[in-house]
């Protein structure tokens, strides 16, 4: 199918975009996904001056680009937004840090992220989403159901208003399902998609990496949201076959500790198997991107992203058009 390979930029905001170009095209990319931080993409100023800009500084070192990210806000659309926030948001959507302005803020500007991705003439939007229940994820004391229907309540009450304006500028917002977030599974990204009444700007940036360590199937999500796999992270994590000192929730430990049960790793190196989701990929006709997002403590970040990007090339095939036995019909 030759997909494009792409590299998320948000591991890379400390670099200048155009610095990071001529290092991705070097990797071997075709095109990178702009993170709206750093100096990337920056929705306040992006009027069709700044967006045309972008593009053509992509197109000046020969890359593609399919989709900008806008995790950090998105983030606190739903979250109960509290200090550690200040330090992930722009200051113009954090403020003064009161907590109902703040989400006000950032749904303001997912909004304005979606005019942004019109303007660049892309149609696809991933990021977050928040959640005002993930505190809620372990059931003592007993859960009390009613606070998790509030919560997805809450989430259509912020994020429909989104969607639809989404939607009326053409563009679809991919859902990284991760803990945290409203969707972290298959069984809350199916509540996620029903709580929007199967709202057509609604699906999914599948990223394999938050579903393996758990235990989810992360193979049949690409089946069950086959039309909401709007767009593909790749992204490996390693997780331990033994008894660990760290349990799945991660102990408070740093990334990269090596008592942690799981750690994400480079493209290859880790227990993520890419040839099957390559041919979940194939099932459902995708051809967008596959976007490395590379993260792994251990590894020299350059290195990696260079290996990652011969790995995400050499495990995409195309699928077949004939029955490999189809002579011995005829």
């Amino acid at each position: 199918m030759s997909r494009a390979v792409t590299l998320f930029t948000g591991q890379w905001a400390d670099l200048t975009l155009e610095e990071l170009c001529v290092k991705a095209k070097d990797f071997g990319y075709d095109g990178l996904e702009l993170a709206c931080w750093g100096d990337h993409f920056e929705v306040h100023k992006a009027d069709q001056s700044y967006c045309d800009q972008k593009r053509e500084l992509l197109a000046k070192h020969g890359l593609q680009l399919f989709a900008i990210s806008n995790h950090l806000v998105g983030q606190a659309v739903c979250d109960k937004v509290d200090i550690r926030h200040k330090n992930i948001l722009p200051d113009y959507v954090y403020g003064d840090g009161n907590p109902e302005d703040v989400q006000k803020r950032a749904s303001d500007e997912m909004v304005n992220t979606a005019e942004a991705a019109k303007r660049l003439g892309i149609d696809v939007v991933n990021g977050f989403t928040g959640s005002s229940i993930w505190h809620l994820i372990y059931a003592f004391p007993p859960m009390v159901p009613e606070m998790v229907d509030e919560g997805f309540d809450d989430f259509a009450n912020r994020w429909e208003p989104i969607m639809d304006a989404f939607k009326d500028n053409g563009v679809r917002f991919g859902l990284e399902v991760h803990p945290t977030e409203i969707a972290f599974d298959i069984v809350t990204a199916e509540r996620a998609v029903r709580t929007l009444n199967g709202h057509e700007a609604f699906g999914f940036n599948y990223d394999p990496s938050h579903l393996g360590y758990q235990g989810v199937d992360y193979v049949s999500f690409i089946r069950k949201f086959s039309d909401r796999i709007f767009h593909v992270h790749l992204k490996d994590v390693a997780w331990s076959s033994n008894q660990v000192d760290s349990g799945v929730f991660g102990s408070y430990l740093e990334f990269g500790d090596n008592r942690r049960f799981w750690n994400f790793r480079s493209l290859g190196r880790g227990n993520i198997n890419f040839e099957e989701i390559i041919r979940a990929l194939n099932d459902i006709q995708y051809s967008g991107p596959l976007s490395v997002e590379w993260e792994d403590s251990g590894m020299n970040r350059e290195t990696g992203a260079s290996e990652a990007a011969a790995f995400a090339k050499g495990v995409d095939f195309e699928t077949s058009e004939v029955a490999f036995d189809s002579f011995f019909a005829e």
